[in-house]
């Protein structure tokens, strides 16, 4: 079957590299990560990658494009590829943020992006307040009540969690602050890492913060919806880290 053809950041037409190429991009990534290539470092030629992973040298071009597009490398002509520094990497790439977070044996990873995003949500959930009408105070409610009837269910409490805080995001009519947020949290819920442990009563703390959340932003007050939101996201990842992780040996 011919693969669809698939358009690049400059809007040329590419066909997609194949499952194969997929692998040898997952295996790429994580050396970065990892830190088996360092920033600086200049990635084995083509001909060398494609003999360690027994694929076509065209394979490998493709790869190092993905990689490139993804901000972990440089391709000059005449000077090969090289890693560049963690700053560069496009980290709301899927592949990219998933592998970090798999990595992060520090949770330093998880500590800026609980830390980004409590000051994203907190700036949607002032913006809610600025703007909330009786439709958008009802949908919190309502959300907040769909956590309260799934107290007992670990996973459905947890989805229910999620809805609300989208309920939050898309009342504030920020577009950007929502798609990155959806971007961390997506990629973030998945993580054994991130939901850590629950100390006791954690989901009847979780729906105090979340009611002060809705009470903020019921009543038009901006800053105190800022101060619940930042306090409730930075407080529940404090609660839930895995005190095994955060001194390494």
């Amino acid at each position: 079957m011919t693969m669809p053809a698939e358009r690049d950041a400059s809007g040329r037409t590419r066909t997609p590299i194949d499952r194969i190429g997929v692998t040898v991009l997952n295996e790429l990534v994580q050396s970065i990560v990892t830190g088996e290539f360092t920033p600086g470092d200049a990635l084995p030629p083509e001909s060398v990658i494609s003999v360690q992973f027994g694929v076509s040298r065209t394979v490998i071009r493709e790869t190092m494009k993905r990689l490139q597009e993804k901000g972990m490398v440089t391709v000059a002509q005449g000077r090969g590829t090289h890693v560049t520094p963690s700053t560069s990497w496009n980290v709301l790439d899927p592949l990219v943020l998933s592998t970090m977070i798999r990595n992060d044996s520090t949770l330093g990873v998880l500590d800026d992006l609980s830390v980004v995003r409590g000051a994203l949500e907190a700036a949607m959930a002032a913006a809610a307040a600025k703007s909330v009408d009786d439709e958008g105070r009802t949908r919190l409610r309502e959300s907040l009540e769909a956590m309260a009837e799934r107290v007992e269910d670990s996973a459905a409490f947890r989805e229910a969690d999620v809805r609300f805080h989208l309920a939050v995001m898309e009342l504030s009519e920020n577009g950007l602050a929502e798609n990155i947020s959806r971007v961390l949290i997506a990629h973030a819920v998945g993580s054994d890492r991130f939901t850590g442990q629950d100390p006791a009563h954690a989901f009847e703390l979780t729906l105090a913060e979340h009611e002060k959340i809705v009470e903020a932003i019921s009543a038009g007050d901006p800053e105190a919806a800022r101060v619940a939101m930042s306090e409730h996201i930075l407080g529940s990842w404090e609660r839930r880290r895995l005190p095994s992780e955060r001194h390494p040996d």
